[in-house]
């Protein structure tokens, strides 16, 4: 079932956080939460998962409030501070007592150090971890009770190319699962290698609830290289495509596939040096989407929160 948020409201004094937010996020992909710092993303999260009690509606974990989960730890994994763990404790005996207190067996603590590539570090102390290893002793411990459900909050901060490639594949794998991820981040581009969609606020405010492919689907780009850029103009100058002349003979054509330009092209005998398709990226339809919702001042709206 995923997660269910609908209706969601949470409000500090008179100013609303998150006002009236409605999506699910569905089992068996990667879900991404994007939206400007003080959008409202960890004060949903945080309502989600029961640290945040809503002002109105509800949110949800395959139809249950997490509250009332039997078990929270063996159905949801949440990574909301990575700097969670006691910092004179030892990586291993964090998870030793996670998981003694919710009856996992001891064996889950050596797999899980493991999966998330602890074991030369296991008996350190937390506190003298890099974010990025903290990063990933809080996925550990997310993936001790082998839930069906992870909620992660920036799990990429502070990790190395190696470490952002394992959380990637990680993910990836977890959702092949048929698990339920959802995860927000501010790397655009790495979260656009791992989510098939995304989920974007603004002001507390529902902006998208997309797949990427359909997000950054775009009108039809080419960047031709040629050198004659002027007689190209003129031939596929129409109703509905624009042309926008760049370095080096090279000219963008806006409104026309790439196809019909080679064609085109062909038939008058325009020798083509390149044909390039052009995508919009998750970035700029980021951009895009969130251009009024930028509205961040110290102790705005989200209490502080990103």
């Amino acid at each position: 079932m995923g997660i269910q948020v609908q209706s969601l409201g949470k409000q500090y004094g008179r100013t609303w956080a998150v006002r009236d937010l409605t999506f699910e996020v569905q089992p068996g992909k990667v879900t991404g939460f994007l939206g400007p710092n003080g959008a409202g993303k960890s004060t949903t999260m945080r309502s989600i998962v029961g640290l945040d009690r809503p002002t109105t509606g509800t949110a949800l974990i395959d139809g249950v409030r997490y509250a009332r989960l039997r078990a929270p730890l063996r159905e949801v994994g949440t990574v909301l501070d990575a700097r969670s763990a006691h910092r004179s404790r030892r990586a291993v005996d964090h998870l030793r007592t996670v998981a003694a207190t919710h009856g996992f067996p001891r064996r889950r603590v050596d797999e899980v150090i493991g999966l998330a590539g602890l074991e030369s570090v296991a008996h350190r102390r937390a506190g003298q971890f890099s974010l990025g290893m903290g990063q990933r002793l809080g996925i550990a411990v997310a993936l001790l009770g082998d839930p069906h459900t992870l909620i992660l909050d920036e799990p990429v901060n502070g990790l190395d190319p190696e470490g952002v490639t394992w959380i990637r594949r990680l993910l990836g794998s977890l959702a092949a699962e048929g698990r339920t991820v959802f995860l927000s981040s501010h790397l655009l581009s790495e979260l656009a290698l791992v989510a098939e969609h995304v989920i974007v606020i603004g002001r507390g405010e529902l902006i998208a609830d997309s797949p990427i492919d359909t997000l950054t689907a775009d009108a039809e780009r080419v960047r031709v290289r040629t050198e004659e850029v002027d007689a190209l103009v003129r031939l596929v100058s129409a109703e509905g495509v624009t042309t926008a002349s760049l370095d080096n003979g090279t000219v963008e054509i806006t409104g026309l596939p790439v196809e019909a330009v080679a064609r085109r092209a062909a038939e008058v005998g325009i020798v083509l040096l390149e044909v390039t398709p052009i995508h919009r990226t998750l970035e700029e339809a980021y951009t895009e989407l969130t251009r009024d919702a930028v509205e961040y001042r110290a102790g705005d709206a989200d209490g502080g929160r990103p």
